[in-house]
This record gives C-alpha cells, structure tokens and sequence, in this order.
C-alpha cells in the first residue's frame, strides 16, 4: 500500500485544482498511478503531468525508441510500478519478450538491434556514468536530430523521477503484472 493516499475524485482537490482532474483524465484516459499520488500536491502533478504529456504523447521520437529508454531508466531505479507497466506498453508496441528480458536483466545488449541499442545505451550510460559517451550522443543526435536528443535525455530525466516517486511512495505493482527481475 502507497505511503500516501490516492486521489481518486475531483472533489478531493482545492477548487481551483480541479481542472486538473479533468486535464489528467483526457490525456490519460483516467486518473491512476502515479498522478492518483502525485495530486497530494496538484501544483506539482500539474508541472509534472504537462511534461509527461509532451514526451509520452507528443515527441518526435518513435513510440518504440521512448518505452525502450522507459524500460531501461525503470530497470535502472529499481521502480517495479513502472516496469510493470512498461513493459506491457513496450509490447504493444513492438518491442519483443527478448528484448524486455535483455533489458530488466541488465545484459549486454549484442543481441539486440541496431535501433533498439541506442536509447538502451544512451540511457543506460545517462544513468550509470551519468554523462553520456560521445559516442553515444553523437549515435543519438545523428538519429534523432538535435530536437530527438533532447526529448530523449528529458524522457529519461523524466520517468527517473517518476521512477523516485514511485519508490519514495513504495508504489508496488500488483503480483499479476510483469515484474522486475531480482
């Protein structure tokens, strides 16, 4: 059980917060976790939740390229909330049983394509070394452009915090969904 508790009902939310409610439901599709925490301050999951929305819903880069650099950043804090549900996210999208398995279990990527090696290594790399080589800049930015690069770094940056507030909140998935390995 989270430390904190959901926000589940507009009502719950200052008068003036409420909009946000409803802004969280249509980009969505619902309120859940982690915005049902976050919402114990609306300022923040409305500064929170309008970033995500760009890099999730709106960013230039392939919707594969962003659950690969989620999946990674997840397996990188140890965040089992979202894991399980990127994962699921990455299949439906394309993203192979190997491919999640290579990642969640931190192996080396020689398996792994061309395409699906960059945000892994740029990621992997962002969050180990906490710089990223220029090999691996140079590999991303020639890819994705100089807009890509960003929007990658900041997808990381993003779900890394996310991925803090999801384990500071001690978030656990349920036993039915995919989970982290150990």
């Amino acid at each position: 059980m989270p430390r904190l508790p959901e926000v589940l009902d507009r009502n719950q939310l200052p008068e003036d917060q409420r909009d946000l409610f409803e802004y969280l439901a249509g980009t969505r599709g619902s309120v859940r976790l982690p915005f049902s925490l976050i919402l114990n301050s609306p300022e923040t999951a409305r500064r929170i939740s309008h970033l995500g929305t760009f890099l999730r819903f709106e960013s230039s880069l392939p919707k594969d390229v962003i659950e690969l650099a989620v999946l990674t950043t997840a397996r990188e804090f140890d965040c089992h909330h979202e894991w399980a549900a990127h994962s699921r996210l990455a299949k439906e999208v394309g993203i192979s049983d190997a491919t999640i398995e290579i990642i969640g279990n931190r192996r080396p990527l020689t398996e792994l394509s061309q395409e699906e090696t960059l945000p892994v290594r740029f990621a992997r790399e962002l969050l180990q070394e906490h710089a990223a080589s220029d090999a691996a800049f140079d590999a991303a930015l020639q890819e994705f452009g100089d807009a890509g690069v960003i929007e990658l770094t900041a997808t990381i940056g993003y779900y890394g915090m996310l991925a803090c507030l999801l384990n500071a909140l001690e978030v656990i998935p349920p036993d039915t969904a995919n989970q982290l390995p150990d």
